[in-house]
């Protein structure tokens, strides 16, 4: 695949929009038992991981996603020391949650290793954490894991799914987020991506009831850009066991040790401001 016209292109018929980025090379396709994954080198964003025809992440601005599914919810932890990622198989997000050295155990669970081993092979910026003694991998269905996870032994529970169809369906429920409730200590907090505050107000709306019927004390949504994303904005929703007023380190943030793209303080603030139309349309 080594046309010059080559794009490659999401249509997001609801949205009624689309998005693309030119290809140079089309490095890699498999299917695995659960999904279609494909690998592109682009002109402009570098490598780009698509599943089932999505785009997944791309080299230039995954930096975004990334950052803001974790780091939030740890400078809003008093004591971030145990994190699960349920999902999560390209690393990055592990990478960011590494940086916290108040971390002392990170379990990602991905239900299909093979995003793993293809983000090794063609994202390794992302996966210069999973040699840290205090990553941990495990290749299974993260529903499982986290009905039967002990109860009270987690601090922090993200959630970076896919879109909530086929393997992720069961990551935007009530029961799971039960399950989670169950497994976080009382300072817990949950973070959820969110999908596009556009697109997905009823998917949102959703996630807060369903976050709230499972026992969660507050329930907040964040934003961020994200451009190979329908609409070019995302979200994520973290839950809370307590109240998320005041629960910002905010000096800890100010003094981070370690280097970020896009999240700072003044960021952490700002992306939980709710826009008008947002505000108005949640139930």
């Amino acid at each position: 695949m080594t046309d010059n016209n080559l794009w490659f292109t999401e249509q997001c018929e609801h949205g009624g929009s689309a998005f693309g980025v030119k290809i140079r090379e089309h490095l890699h396709s498999e299917q695995t038992e659960y999904q279609r994954i494909d690998i592109y080198a682009t002109e402009k964003f570098g490598n780009l991981m698509t599943i089932d025809g999505l785009f997944m992440l791309t080299a230039r601005e995954n930096f975004l996603y990334h950052e803001m599914m974790s780091h939030p919810a740890l400078f809003m932890h008093p004591s971030p020391e145990r994190v699960v990622i349920i999902g999560g198989g390209d690393c990055g997000t592990l990478r960011e949650v590494l940086k916290h050295g108040r971390v002392t155990h990170a379990l990602q669970v991905e239900i299909d290793e093979r995003v793993t081993r293809l983000a090794e092979e063609f994202f390794p910026e992302l996966c210069i954490a999973n040699d840290d003694p205090r990553a941990a991998f495990l290749f299974g269905d993260g529903i499982k894991w986290m009905k039967e996870a002990v109860p009270g032994n987690v601090d922090i529970v993200i959630v970076d799914s896919t879109d909530p169809v086929g393997p992720a369906e069961g990551l935007f429920t009530e029961d799971f987020y039960r399950d989670c409730h169950r497994a976080l200590g009382s300072d817990g907090l949950l973070v959820q991506q969110s999908e596009s505050p556009l697109f997905n107000m009823d998917l949102i709306n959703s996630i807060h009831k369903a976050m709230r019927s499972a026992g969660f004390a507050d329930v907040r949504t964040l934003f961020f850009p994200q451009p190979c994303y329908p609409s070019g904005w995302w979200s994520a929703t973290m839950a809370g066991k307590q109240s998320l007023d005041g629960r910002f380190r905010e000096q800890d943030a100010l003094r981070k040790r370690f280097d970020t793209q896009y999240y700072n303080a003044a960021m952490h603030k700002a992306a939980f401001t709710a826009p008008e139309f947002f505000s108005k349309g949640l139930l």
